[in-house]
């Protein structure tokens, strides 16, 4: 199933809750949190606060997908789940001990992820795919919104939907950056189940309309995957 994870990175933090709604309603069925520390990435966004208010305000069957690109990330997953998050993805560059991390994520009671930057193989991460319930897969290099996508990442998303084949595994494909109208079919027929959208729904014009164009158009490339 394809699913649209609008990114909250991208929308106008004045009226987040509202925004938020607008691309739920265009058929945005994950929220996507981004946080960062200012170490790990060169950004500062949110923590548990803003979380745990957003989670009151939108309904509670929309899981909050929080990406932590932190450093030190089994300080503040219990916070985080303790917010409301119902997906955590750390990233394979920034812990020390994944597959703890991962374990400590799982026995929350919610999903857990594992992140790769553009410059990461995806051989690197084959040690917990048993593990994690989704890998997402950076096609820009993480800290701000609004950035190119990085075409390479297309065959790599390709690779680790290859390897989920082999080994028979369920995880689920995410992407994250630079997708719009011009890449969505690209990153789906590779394997992308998973598309996080900031700037394409939230940038400008109606994010309702932008979520149901992006969807239509991701919908309409998995019917004809290759």
């Amino acid at each position: 199933m394809i699913q649209i994870a609008p990114s909250i990175l991208s929308a106008d933090f004045s009226r987040l809750a509202a925004h938020a709604k607008q691309a739920l309603e265009g058929g945005g069925s994950v929220l996507h949190v981004d946080v960062m520390d200012g170490h790990f990435v060169p950004n500062i966004t949110i923590g548990p606060p803003v979380l745990a208010s957003l989670r009151k305000a939108i309904p509670s069957d929309v899981p909050l997908d929080c990406h932590l690109m932190i450093e030190n990330a089994d300080r503040y997953v219990q916070a985080f789940s303790d917010a409301g998050a119902d997906w955590i993805s750390v990233h394979q560059e920034a812990c020390v001990h994944l597959h703890r991390t991962l374990e400590l994520i799982k026995s929350l009671g919610i999903r857990a992820g594992v992140v790769l930057n553009p410059a990461t193989p995806v051989g690197t991460v084959t040690e917990v795919l048993e593990m994690v319930d989704y890998v997402l897969i950076m096609s820009v290099n993480p800290g701000f919104g609004g950035q190119r996508f990085i075409k390479g990442c297309v065959e790599k998303i390709r690779k680790l939907a290859a390897i989920r084949s082999a080994i028979q595994n369920q995880f689920r494909i995410e992407v994250d950056g630079g997708i719009g109208m011009d890449t969505v079919q690209d990153v789906v027929r590779a394997g992308a189940e998973i598309l996080v959208a900031g700037n394409a729904i939230f940038g400008q014009g109606d994010a309702r309309l932008n979520t149901e164009r992006l969807l239509k158009a991701a919908t309409e490339a998995n019917l004809v995957k290759v």
